[in-house]
């Protein structure tokens, strides 16, 4: 066999091989969390560090410094390279020590159940977006229990509405909100024209109408 022969022949064995490896290091990437993220596993993330005392900020779903310093942490302390991303060693890790119940997303589901239950599934995501944008906001408080349980700041709260046990629905809803959909585009208050009272919630400019709540800034 002459040598450019072999040469194409190599070169093709290689490229399949690279093809081949590609798609399984792509995925190992992208499951892989770091700053910057926010998502339902970067949620579970803070608990399950939280749960074993590297992570005592509030639940946020975003990862910022403070979730990188935590997992730094635990790196160092549990023989992994510490450099702040939780990729599939670490994440391997943690699962080690057992799973834990990712209550602030029960907490999500519920505040969106027991406010938007007869909403379409995009007022339903609009709802839960308004908490994570008040998380994230600086005028509430930093994490999701607390915003949701501020007082004075949700009628279903006041009512007992929050009580109820909320459907997959809410679930699915809150989930879409966390992995970073937000129909609202940035809003911090909602109101129900129909109903509300108070005239500094009217007073504010509307950012958009989804069913019967009025999202404004």
């Amino acid at each position: 066999m002459k040598k450019s022969s072999i040469l194409i022949l190599f070169c093709a064995c290689m490229l399949g091989t690279v093809l081949s490896v590609a798609p399984g290091q792509a995925q190992a990437q992208s499951s892989a969390l770091k700053k910057g993220v926010q998502s339902v596993r970067v949620l579970e993330l803070q608990q399950q560090l939280h749960s074993l005392g590297y992570f005592k900020a509030g639940f946020t779903g975003y990862y910022g410094s403070l979730t990188s310093k935590a997992v730094t942490r635990f790196q160092r302390d549990n023989g992994l390279t510490p450099d702040g991303v939780a990729g599939a060693a670490t994440q391997a890790k943690l699962k080690s020590f057992g799973e834990v119940r990712v209550t602030a997303l029960d907490q999500l589901a519920r505040i969106i159940y027991s406010e938007a239950r007869g909403e379409s599934f995009e007022g339903q995501v609009a709802v839960g977006a308004v908490v994570l944008n008040r998380v994230q906001s600086g005028e509430f408080p930093s994490s999701i229990p607390d915003v949701i349980l501020q007082p004075g700041q949700f009628t279903a709260v006041q009512d007992g509405q929050y009580r109820l046990k909320p459907n997959k629905t809410a679930y699915r809803a809150a989930r879409q909100a966390l992995n970073g959909a937000d129909p609202t585009n940035g809003s911090l208050f909602y109101y129900n024209p129909a109903i509300a009272t108070a005239k500094w919630s009217k007073s504010r400019p509307a950012v958009i109408s989804l069913g019967r709540h009025t999202f404004t800034n």
